[in-house]
């Protein structure tokens, strides 16, 4: 087990936020979880990727950084293989062996950042499929308990950007994932830029390979680079509202996407409503909304992390304000001191 002391993090979110810890312990396997100090939600935090958090304030205390890795067919299944993956591998590096390795399922989530054990913390989706659909267990360290727990799909409460490892954030370590994933190939292409991507490019009968480029194209075009402009991602959920309420926003505003859920509510796009408020390249401090995709907020050099609490505060207020929709963040915005 590594450890460093006064550890900054900059290089440890993808916000590029220069918070610092008391003390980092990098986990590289499940002994050094054995041998290490119990979490104290008051004072410690466990970091992946740094792709889903927003580091407000400085962690007092003890960073535990999830590093255990290693990728492998554990299971067959006539067509089914399945995969298990170390908590701390990254996420497109898995997407990418599992299609070296042939395997399908996993394609229309290439390019999303963070790590596998990032996943089902936050049930990972994109371009039509969530992780849910594939996953089949995850195993974890109990804090609490002191225990080796194994959760399969029921039991991780997945719902859209959520499980119970977010409701729960400081009760288990995921310490590795299995997921069941296919040698045939049978596309999900019902997110319409996804197939217009395809139909650009001349592709009639996409392989898994076709579409996991068509997703990191579409990707690189509309979102920032975290290697470049520190950012999360997506920064907002989609809201999800009463089939009512998106009637009647549609009524005033045609050009509000709402997508029919199975429960018969309507998601609107988080993107369009932050747009709508004219707020690409509103900033607070050194945050700003992206110019390039209005769910997205960028540090344009020197944010902290308040600065990108604070700017997320102003944008939830300008949706509620205008359009009576309340906005819920996707990363987990940390804080220690209130």
């Amino acid at each position: 087990m590594k450890v460093r002391e006064n550890p900054s993090l900059r290089n440890l979110n993808t916000f590029g936020l220069d918070a610092t810890a008391g003390l980092l312990l990098e986990i590289e396997n499940e002994e050094d979880l054995l041998n290490a100090p119990a979490l104290d939600p008051a004072r410690d935090l466990v970091l992946g990727g740094g792709s889903n958090v927003v580091l407000v304030d400085n962690v007092p205390g003890t960073v535990f950084l999830n590093r255990i890795r290693g990728i492998a067919v554990v299971g067959e299944d006539g067509d089914t293989r399945l995969i298990e993956a170390g908590a701390g591998e990254n996420w497109h590096g898995l997407v990418e062996w599992s299609l070296a390795q042939g395997l399908s399922g996993l394609e229309n989530l290439s390019l999303i950042p963070g790590s596998t054990g990032a996943a089902p913390i936050q049930n990972i989706g994109a371009y039509g499929v969530e992780l849910e659909s594939v996953l089949d267990t995850v195993t974890c360290w109990d804090w609490r308990d002191g225990r080796w727990v194994v959760f399969d799909r029921d039991d991780c409460r997945f719902g859209y950007r959520d499980s119970r490892f977010k409701q729960e954030p400081d009760r288990n370590l995921v310490t590795s994932v299995r997921l069941r994933l296919k040698r045939s190939f049978e596309p999900v292409l019902a997110y319409a830029g996804l197939a217009e991507e395809l139909e650009r490019a001349g592709i009639v009968r996409p392989t898994a390979r076709d579409v996991s480029e068509a997703v990191i194209r579409i990707r690189r075009r509309k979102l920032a680079d975290p290697a470049v402009e520190g950012n999360a991602g997506s920064f907002f959920k989609n809201p999800v509202v009463a089939s009512a309420v998106a009637a009647e926003l549609q009524a005033r505003h045609p050009d509000l996407p709402a997508w029919l859920q199975a429960d018969g509510r309507r998601k609107l796009s988080a993107g369009w409503l932050i747009d709508a408020c004219g707020l690409k390249g509103f900033a607070v401090g050194g945050a700003a909304v992206s110019e390039r995709h209005a769910l997205v907020l960028v540090n344009r050099g020197g944010a902290t992390g308040r600065d990108v609490a604070a700017l997320a505060a102003r944008i939830q207020t300008r949706v509620a304000d205008r359009f009576g929709v309340e906005l819920e963040p996707e990363p987990r915005l940390v804080r220690f001191n209130g």
